[in-house]
Formats: C-alpha cells, sequence, structure tokens
C-alpha cells in the first residue's frame, strides 16, 4: 500500500462533447485541410489523394476485411471562362457557404493565390470569424435529410 499512498486521488468527470460549434468549426477545418493539401500538391505538379479504411465482405471466406481507398477530393475552386480569373467557394457539406452577403466566391487574379488565400480562410475559421456563416450552411444540409 506504500505505492497508492503516494498518488493524489480526486473525484473527477470527463466532458464527453464538444459544442456543437466547436464540432462544426473542426469539420470544417478538416475539410479545409485537404484543399490546402490539394493545393500544394497542384502547385507542385503532383496529385493528393487521400486515403480512408472501407470494410468490405470477402465472398469466399465471408469475413470482413479492412482495405484502404483513395478519397476522391474535389478542387473548391475553378477558373472562369469569360475573365480568366480563379473563383474559391468555401463549402460546408455540398453547400456554399455565403462569404459576404449575397457573395459566395472570392475571386483571384490567378491560381497562385489559391493557396495564400486557403491559409487566410483558414485563419478566420479558427478566430471564429465564419461562425454565423458555418451555422446557416450546417441548417441547410441538415434540412435535406428531414
Amino acid at each position: 500500500m506504500g505505492i497508492l499512498t503516494s498518488l493524489k486521488f480526486v473525484s473527477a468527470q470527463r466532458i464527453n462533447s464538444a459544442s456543437p460549434l466547436v464540432k462544426r468549426r473542426q469539420k470544417m477545418l478538416i475539410k479545409l485541410y485537404d484543399q490546402i493539401e490539394l493545393a500544394k500538391a497542384q502547385a507542385a505538379g503532383g496529385t493528393y489523394a487521400p486515403t480512408k479504411i472501407k470494410r468490405v465482405l470477402d465472398n469466399e471466406t465471408g469475413e470482413k476485411r479492412d482495405i484502404p481507398v483513395s478519397k476522391r477530393v474535389k478542387p473548391w475552386w475553378w477558373t472562369d471562362g469569360t475573365t480568366g480569373k480563379v473563383n474559391l467557394t468555401v463549402r460546408y457539406g455540398n453547400k456554399s457557404i455565403e462569404l459576404k452577403k449575397g457573395t459566395n466566391a472570392i475571386e483571384l487574379d490567378n491560381a497562385t493565390k489559391i493557396l495564400e488565400t486557403l491559409e487566410l480562410v483558414k485563419k478566420a475559421i479558427e478566430g471564429g470569424e465564419m461562425d454565423t456563416a458555418i451555422e446557416t450552411a450546417s441548417k441547410a444540409v441538415r434540412a435535406n435529410f428531414k
């Protein structure tokens, strides 16, 4: 019993869940990370293909196996055919976030500014500047499930 007497015992409870606002912000940051990595890969002339684990059933043995599968990441940006400028949207689920009243995209002069702009958006999300826009987009996504 000499070892246990040297320890400090307390009564503590773990908080199991974060607020929905923090969860949505984290979800946005995860998706934004994929976009930043995609932009870095395209700037370097490569590809970005993250993997996820998919559980499949082997028809011969009847066992379930986990196999790594490439996850498709669609870019949030495209080049406007008429002006030649790059438009960048920020998405939550399948919805574009309204960044400013009546606008849903950021116009960039060329593709070299994509990474820089994504980093600025990341800082804005981390700082909580886009919480109301994320909340609005979240409600729109949830409305599709009802």
